[in-house]
């Protein structure tokens, strides 16, 4: 039976990237699943963070869902796998945000030198690290976490001196580590919205690299080349919105990430 796609996060930050994918891929049904009663994910164990993202997913296909997307690095990194090989029911499939991002990565560093901002939880993981070098072992990856970005956005604290001060420090941290990085990648779905205060603190040389276009790129091509799971997603048009919190409260914070008016509902997972 068909159904629409879903797209989870542990909150806002992977409406940057559904806006992206919708963008792309207009024609889809989609429901979005943010788990803010349980935010933020990033400074959570493995196994919590693996149960937290199993039970959404979960939520998803008893919503009709075939196809989820963790449009969330921190449930990519800790949970994808394990759901992959251990949980998924016949005909139900889960993609992550962190392979459309690595694969593609060699068309954008000439110095084989790439940086990655991300929250505590994915650098520990090594995901980006391990992902690159899979499939470019010459890459050199350089990894360095922000644990207070997410914050300052969700505390829509963006433009604020200490938003910069903070981004100014940990820019120059990674650049420490490397002056040779050419690209960035903002390992973070929240991170986009930061971009204004980064690339003043980022020489112009510098790629930063969004997830959002590489996602949808890579996910408009994959149900390309998928048939078997395109034909399995519903195609109507219709959007809906669901959080663990406070509906109201996530219609309001939604439209900083998604740049329109939503209507959401609450969900108990």
């Amino acid at each position: 039976m068909q159904g629409p796609i879903g797209i989870f996060d542990s909150g806002y930050g992977g409406l940057t990237v559904f806006k992206e994918i919708q963008k792309k891929l207009p024609q889809y049904d989609y429901i979005y699943l943010g788990d803010n009663a349980r935010v933020p994910y990033g400074i959570r164990s493995f196994e919590t963070v693996y149960e937290y993202t199993k039970e959404c997913v979960f939520k998803l296909f008893d919503l009709g869902c075939n196809l989820v997307i963790l449009a969330c690095n921190t449930a990519s990194a800790k949970a994808l796998r394990t759901i992959q090989q251990n949980d998924l029911p016949a005909g139900k499939k889960v993609l992550g945000v962190i392979r459309p991002t690595t694969e593609s990565i060699n068309e954008y560093t000439t110095r084989n030198k790439v940086g990655i901002l991300a929250t505590s939880g994915t650098v520990l993981s090594e995901s980006y690290k391990i992902e690159i070098n899979k499939f470019y072992p010459e890459i050199d990856v350089f990894q360095h976490a922000c644990p207070l970005w997410v914050p300052l956005v969700e505390n829509n604290e963006i433009n604020s001196k200490a938003a910069h001060d903070i981004v100014e420090k940990d820019i120059n941290s990674l650049f420490l580590q490397s002056n040779e990085i050419d690209t960035i990648v903002l390992a973070c779905t929240h991170y986009p919205l930061l971009l204004p205060v980064i690339k003043q603190y980022v020489p112009e040389n510098v790629t930063i690299l969004s997830q959002g276009n590489l996602v949808a790129d890579k996910l408009k091509s994959y149900l390309n080349h998928h048939s078997e799971v395109e034909t399995i997603c519903s195609k109507n048009g219709v959007l809906k919105f669901y959080t663990t919190d406070d509906a109201k409260s996530f219609e309001t914070n939604a439209s900083i990430f998604y740049e329109q008016k939503i209507h959401a509902s609450h969900i108990i997972v």
